[in-house]
């Protein structure tokens, strides 16, 4: 019987260590505009383990897809041009990236081994490699204030929301060969072709369904919720949310929620995205802004930008559980994950 037990609790003890271990890879990344820091912390216990320093104007961050490295965003309302790059092993800064000639770096994502961004000064998308440390490409897309940005995982189409235009830019890399009479020594280059849809004036923060159909756009202006169909690259419809001072928007992991945070208000707004139905209104402070979804579909991170916290919310329940103090103005929310 005793050798039993030992066995059981063997079996048991790597289990535990492997799972403690797991989660100890995994960090929230949080943004303070105040304070110029990047904060990380324990997703377990929600508390801050390390602040690095960053910009004067950090907006946003993403991780690498091993979770070594951070870009942050300054974006100064467009008239700053520098890239963040941090090492969240160390938790020491790298390097500052000089983006000019792209003017007001602000939305950011890393897909195919590079950090992908818009410029909203210059009206334009870029992007960093981080084996060359250059920029390697970008493309205009002749709209103010393109702001946030999402690249499907193949790299090969680009979503922008253009706050004072708009308007959705959709961007799509095509490979063109050359022709029977091209040049000796011609070879297939890309050429991106842009879909412009227009949404509402005002629509910034916005997000993608996961299965990839559905682009949701709310605007700050109006409240107006706009829905365009990535497939037809159309507009498929508008909700009259009434989310004045809409800031950002995520689905749920499971596609079946769609929260909206009101910088304005501090409300977080919930719907579902089937019956595009309002299903609450969570006053969770005087301010939200940046939204983070736990992967596994048990909780939604809303920095309260207002309140000096980053406001933690059960997906179950759609209640508060509890506040991270990140330090001042939160904003910008990523994950970084250690596999």
């Amino acid at each position: 019987m005793l050798l039993m037990i030992f066995f059981l609790s063997m079996l048991i003890y790597p289990a535990t260590e492997c799972s403690a271990q797991s989660a100890s890879h995994r960090s929230l990344l949080a943004l303070s505009k105040t304070d110029h820091t990047l904060a990380i912390v324990d997703p377990v216990t929600l508390k801050v383990t390390a602040r690095i320093p960053v910009g004067n104007d950090p907006h946003e961050v993403i991780a690498s897809s091993d979770g070594r490295t951070a870009y942050v965003t300054n974006y100064g309302g467009g008239s700053l041009h520098e890239l963040n790059i941090l090492d969240l092993v160390a938790q020491k800064p790298l390097q500052n990236v000089d983006t000019k000639p792209l003017f007001g770096p602000h939305g950011l994502t890393f897909v195919n081994g590079k950090a992908w961004f818009t410029a909203e000064g210059s009206k334009s998308v870029g992007r960093y490699d981080p084996a060359t440390g250059q920029l390697d490409w970008s493309m205009g897309t002749g709209q103010d204030r393109t702001h946030m940005i999402y690249v499907t995982a193949d790299g090969k189409r680009i979503y922008t929301t253009n706050v004072s235009s708009g308007t959705v830019s959709i961007l799509v890399d095509t490979i063109i060969q050359p022709g029977k009479m091209g040049p000796p020594g011609a070879k297939p280059h890309e050429d991106w072709v842009q879909t412009v849809v227009p949404v509402v004036r005002g629509s910034e923060g916005f997000d993608v369904s996961p299965d990839g159909n559905q682009l949701w756009t709310a605007a700050s202006e109006d409240g107006t919720i706009s829905i365009v169909d990535l497939p037809t690259k159309r507009l498929a419809g508008k909700i009259d949310a009434k989310v004045l001072g809409a800031n950002r928007l995520k689905f749920t992991p499971d596609g079946r929620l769609v929260f909206i945070s009101s910088l304005g208000s501090g409300n977080l707004v919930i719907y579902d995205a089937k019956s595009h139905t309002e299903i609450k209104r969570l006053q969770i402070g005087h301010g939200a802004a940046g939204i983070l979804m736990d992967p596994d579909g048990s909780r939604a991170f809303v920095a309260c930008s207002a309140d000096n916290y980053v406001a933690v919310i059960d997906l179950r329940t759609l209640e508060i559980t509890s506040h991270i103090d990140v330090g001042g103005v939160p904003d910008g929310l990523a994950w970084a994950v250690r596999p």
